[in-house]
């Protein structure tokens, strides 16, 4: 049988078993979880995934919530990449079109990866589906991938070499638009400096050492060192941003003998990213120094710039045109233009149409950390209104029946583009070799250092804060 059939009967096994995914994206949905937190989330994957006879590995890398899935043997071997943690102060009520929290201050699914990794695996389950009804030869792999918010599951999961037998990698994002094109986004590093000094009277601050005026100091050194970085578009800007997250102790009367900064670095080049945080470091070092503070740093995580593959990404667009875009009802289009206008942006809806196939600069992703090991292409479907992302809007329409429209969207077009690489050896033959001319004799290794210890636990105290009757694993 033809891919066409092929196809056919994966579009209808995902309209025959979708309920069980619409459920589990409910239940990410009502039950959020910060990165590295979601224990829940992961736990219902891989009892679906064992379910439909998916072998299951988990703690890769010593994440707690990581796991790789497998069915099948042989090549190709399709990769697949899910995500499901959700982001800190977006509760929004699924039925209202104005700001509405669930709970105020909560975290919700601000990003719609109750969306993006249910509907990675339901993609999985019917291209298994599909792999036993028409006897397909193949390997397919998904990787559950925590806390892609701080860009910290792959990096970490990628040192361990999972993603070193893989021949190509398919992913997706909801987002304002339907496009699927050869993007690149930038490399990005996040670090934390900790600056300490010595405490005294504030009426006699030569007697003490303070860390905050060391954390000042290598503020305005980054400051400083801006003008020395090598500059980029605006779409990938290269961007330095950081923030003081504790300083104490805070009675004024108190020179601080504690400051500590977090800090973002993004640029789309590894070699230029590589010199700023090295530069960065001496920043923090010279500030402790002129004051006579120590410091110390911890990498949270560096990830390198995602590559494009043309030829992969053209297989999606394909498919994506082929099968079509979500066809939400005039109900949902009213109430998305209700959202809009409460939003104050133009009241026009979800659009229905698909943008051209080409290049494009896009949002920082971990899943860059795929693009050097094969050929890796993502697209997106229209799922909330434009005005950046990350905001209550997403949330709200994540959780209702546009959310789960674009859920089952995603997973024919993910599905549907894996049998045509499947199928057709020439495809995939053309995208490796694409992807080893961009790599031009490089080859990956995680950048994230031997002895490197994950942020587990870090947003363990927001989750007790706003949901206390849920009982967090990994701790007391």
């Amino acid at each position: 049988m033809g891919n066409h059939g092929i196809k056919a009967y994966i579009l209808q096994w995902i309209e025959e078993h979708k309920q069980e995914i619409h459920e589990l994206s409910d239940f990410m949905w009502e039950h959020p979880e910060l990165g590295l937190e979601e224990y829940e989330a992961s736990n219902r994957m891989t009892e679906i995934l064992r379910k439909y006879d998916f072998s299951v590995k988990t703690g890769v890398g010593g994440l707690p919530t990581a796991f790789v899935a497998e069915y099948g043997e042989g090549r190709p071997v399709i990769g697949i990449n899910v995500e499901y943690d959700c982001l800190p102060g977006l509760s929004q009520k699924k039925d209202s079109c104005q700001i509405d929290p669930v709970i105020k201050g909560a975290p919700g699914q601000g990003c719609g990866h109750n969306i993006l990794g249910p509907a990675a695996l339901m993609a999985g389950l019917a291209l298994s589906a599909g792999m036993k009804q028409f006897g397909m030869k193949g390997t397919i792999k998904l990787f559950g991938s925590p806390y892609e918010e701080a860009s910290v599951g792959k990096p970490v999961v990628g040192k361990t070499g999972s993603y070193k037998d893989v021949d190509c990698f398919f992913d997706w994002h909801p987002w304002s638009d339907n496009m699927a094109d050869y993007d690149i986004c930038n490399s990005v590093f996040i670090v934390q400096y900790s600056f300490e000094g010595k405490t005294c009277h504030g009426a006699s601050p030569w007697e003490g050492r303070s860390a905050l005026d060391a954390g000042m100091l290598f503020g305005h050194a980054i400051e400083i060192l801006r003008e020395h970085l090598i500059p980029n578009g605006p779409a990938a800007a290269h961007t330095i941003n950081y923030t003081f997250t504790d300083t104490g102790p805070s009675f004024a009367n108190v020179v601080p003998d504690t400051t500590s900064i977090m800090l973002y670095g993004r640029f789309n080049d590894l070699g230029v990213a590589q010199d700023a945080y090295k530069r960065i470091s001496k920043c923090a070092k010279g500030a402790a120094m002129a004051t006579e503070t120590t410091v110390s740093e911890r990498l949270i995580t560096f990830t390198h710039p995602k590559l494009p593959n043309k030829t992969l990404s053209k297989v999606v667009y394909d498919n994506l045109v082929e099968i079509g875009t979500p066809k939400y009802s005039k109900e949902e289009q009213e109430f998305v233009k209700q959202i809009q206008k409460n939003a104050r942006l133009p009241s026009v809806g979800l659009p229905s149409g698909i943008k051209p196939f080409g290049f494009s600069e896009t949002i920082i992703t971990d899943a860059s950390e795929f693009s050097w090991n094969a050929p890796y292409a993502s697209f997106h479907l229209a799922m909330a209104p434009s005005g950046s992302w990350h905001n209550w809007m997403v949330t709200a329409l994540a959780g209702g029946s546009v959310g789960k429209k674009c859920l089952d969207q995603a997973a024919m077009i993910m599905a549907g583009s894996a049998v045509d690489v499947m199928n057709d050896k020439d495809i995939l033959n053309k995208a490796q070799q694409e992807w080893k001319t961009v790599m031009n004799g490089r080859t990956y290794e995680s950048l994230i250092p031997d002895g490197h210890e994950p942020p587990i636990g870090e947003n363990r105290e927001i989750m007790e804060r706003y949901f206390p009757l849920r009982k967090q694993k990994g701790g007391e």
